[in-house]
């Protein structure tokens, strides 16, 4: 689970031509094991640095306890951006992300994980989220 909050915090805002820094407002629903959750808003700040590399700025951080992944799928370009993850051991997760960059000022992506122990499935979530510019950093 603390894979999963890692990647949801992780995944939110970037560019390459694509998008803008500045202010963004993210809203994000959450649908895990078949239950959706309401919309949920919050803002993030982009820098520059973060804007103008997508790719570093929305593809997971692979930090996990008692489990080795692997990047097992990765294509990026200046309008999307798309990886998939492996992680085997005490917890089996296979987490992907999918992210479109239509304007400067608005992407939409969804990142979808499976969990596993001892080959039973105990989580298997969705998060999609719509980004939209607001302006400068506040």
């Amino acid at each position: 689970m603390a894979l999963l909050a890692a990647l949801c915090v992780k995944a939110s805002d970037a560019a390459a031509d694509g998008i803008a820094p500045g202010e963004w407002k993210l809203t994000e629903t959450i649908v895990m094991n078949g239950n959706r959750t309401a919309p949920q808003t919050r803002t993030r700040c982009l820098s520059p640095e973060q804007a103008g590399d997508t790719a570093a700025t929305f593809s997971p951080e692979y930090r996990t306890v008692n489990s080795g992944c692997e990047r097992v799928e990765f294509s990026s370009s200046a309008t999307a951006l798309r990886w998939r993850m492996r992680c085997t051991g005490q917890m089996d997760m296979d987490v992907s992300g999918d992210f479109t960059f239509d304007t400067p000022k608005h992407y939409s992506a969804t990142i979808t994980s499976k969990g596993a122990m001892g080959g039973r499935e105990f989580v298997n979530s969705s998060v999609f989220i719509e980004g939209e510019h607001i302006g400068e950093c506040r």
